[in-house]
């Protein structure tokens, strides 16, 4: 979910960018990757890399988007090789990115994997209330889901509003401008699912 005037991808690059170091270094370590391999694997230089894990530089879109590729398959190679074991990562409430509303009111905690982010994002949302999330619209046939867990919520699309409360869904379409907004007197608690490309539920 972007915020106002951006696009999905800017806004990933923004909150992506200042975790980038120590997700990339974590990552990297826990497959057991040297500086060379994911190097070799990403197409990323290892100089560059090293200064990305020591936050010595502001990386393109293009770089962080091969280097989450490049760890993505990592964890492919992990789920190979565990046979029986279970695979489970756990990412500390400090290391999960976030975006900001403009009002400051509204928290996105991105839970997702970055990899999903162009067709699937999902989010944990918490916000004061009269807290809003203003949106343009995202690409044609993009749905979003909104559960709120506790509070309620008002989402509006197109001149169209409706609310939900604590154990409601709103489910809509998200390809033209949209509103999440935290209504009444509590804070709003929800998780938010946004299918960027509606074909693959085709």
């Amino acid at each position: 979910m972007a915020g106002r005037g951006r696009t999905d991808l800017e806004t990933g690059a923004h909150f992506v960018s200042g975790q980038l170091g120590k997700t990339v270094q974590r990552l990297r370590k826990a497959y057991n990757f040297s500086l060379s391999e994911l190097a070799e694997q990403s197409g990323v230089a290892k100089s560059i890399i090293s200064q990305i894990e020591r936050n010595e530089t502001n990386p393109t879109l293009a770089t962080i988007w091969r280097l989450s590729q490049a760890l993505d398959v990592s964890i492919d190679r992990v789920l190979a090789s565990a046979d029986e074991e279970p695979f489970v990562e756990k990412l500390a409430r400090r290391d999960t990115p976030h975006i900001v509303s403009d009002d400051g009111k509204m928290r996105l905690s991105i839970i997702g994997w970055i990899k999903t982010v162009e067709w699937l994002q999902w989010y944990d949302v918490n916000a004061e209330p009269g807290g809003a999330l203003e949106s343009e619209g995202h690409q044609r046939g993009s749905l979003e889901c909104l559960s709120v867990l506790s509070g309620e919520a008002e989402v509006t699309v197109a001149g169209v509003v409706e609310h939900a409360k604590a154990g409601e869904t709103l489910r809509y379409r998200c390809d033209r401008p949209h509103v999440v907004r935290a209504v009444g007197d509590q804070p709003l608690h929800a998780t938010m699912v946004c299918i960027m490309k509606a074909a693959v539920m085709e």
